[in-house]
């Protein structure tokens, strides 16, 4: 377990890495700081103060180490368009996007589990075919089109819900969240909705067929030759089989929700991360670039380890130590 854990930390260290030289190359070839900082009036001693200040002259290794150890403090300098220190834009972002997130994540889970269990147990059936039906649906319409369908039926013909911003956001030290007001919540529904469509079909349909795959294995048909209850063959056998593909593909969306919220924050102009970055891209703010960039690759090493780590909580063959000879 122990090895296991070290060689996974060994490679997030590499994708770090590699992801940081990526970010790092941004610097280099996207724009120039010292123009953007000090304008086009700017003279040539002026420049070159900025540039040896900012530590543009120095060898590309020592900026680069110099980049990796001011990434590893959370310092990715200032925004070139607003001024301020990126690390204060990304920490009031991030709570917008996380709460986005989650409540998408648990939307996914909460509706795709259950009904992929459905209509595996129920295939054939009319309801079943619904369900597949409506999870084709969901994979194959774009993200921006399903906010402004869902915008245009509960904000403009029906009125009963926002269709932009946030809403009334509490503080609690330096974190905030809309969860503890109605108006938040109001804020909530659409773009969670929205943001959950694609993630939800998607495990409605793997649930299915990895449902149906081990409803066909001998262990599920020794234990109905044992007697035991539907209702223990499907969930107390079946279901937890399956969710061993379920758990990789659930990590890996919801490190994909979190990174890929922009459209969906662009849409309801959410005040989170991707619509941060959109705005950067659009003025070339290499630094929220960068920390943009950095902060999602984290995510998803964070999100990878912690699915490995789940694996030997859900499958109890992974937790068979080798023998000495490893056959």
């Amino acid at each position: 377990m122990l090895a296991f854990i070290l060689r996974r930390l060994a490679q997030a260290f590499v994708v770090m890495l590699s992801v940081a030289f990526i970010a790092f190359m941004l610097f280099q070839y996207v724009g120039d700081p010292v123009a953007s900082m000090l304008g086009q009036d700017a003279t040539t001693e002026q420049r070159e103060a900025l540039r040896a200040e900012l530590g543009l002259d120095k060898p590309f290794p020592v900026q680069f180490a110099h980049f990796v150890g001011n990434a590893l403090q959370g310092d990715f300098g200032l925004s070139l368009r607003q001024g301020r220190k990126v690390s204060a834009l990304i920490a009031e972002r991030l709570p917008a996007t996380l709460e986005l997130s989650l409540a998408a994540a648990v939307i996914a889970l909460m509706v795709g589990i259950p009904l992929g269990v459905f209509a595996a147990l129920r295939r054939g059936t009319f309801a079943s075919q619904v369900a597949m039906t409506v999870s084709l649906l969901g994979v194959s319409l774009p993200t921006f089109l399903i906010g402004i369908l869902l915008i245009l039926l509960f904000s403009v013909q029906l009125k009963w819900l926002p269709s932009f911003g946030r809403g009334d956001v509490v503080s609690l030290g330096g974190w905030t969240t809309g969860l503890l007001t109605v108006d938040g919540w109001k804020h909530l529904i659409l773009p969670a909705i929205t943001l959950s469509v694609f993630q939800l079909a998607l495990i409605l349909r793997l649930v299915r067929a990895e449902m149906l795959e081990v409803l066909r294995t001998d262990y599920i048909k020794f234990a109905r030759a044992r007697g035991l209850p539907n209702r223990a063959v499907y969930f107390g056998h079946a279901l937890k089989n399956t969710l061993v593909p379920v758990i990789t593909i659930t990590g890996l969306q919801l490190g994909a929700l979190i990174a890929f919220a922009i459209i969906t924050e662009t849409v309801f102009q959410w005040p989170g991360m991707g619509l941060l970055f959109i705005q950067a891209v659009q003025f070339a703010d290499v630094p929220v670039m960068a920390a943009y960039l950095c902060l999602v690759a984290l995510i998803f090493v964070v999100v990878n380890l912690v699915v490995d780590l789940l694996y030997f909580a859900v499958d109890p063959r992974l937790r068979i130590e080798k023998p000495a000879g490893g056959h």
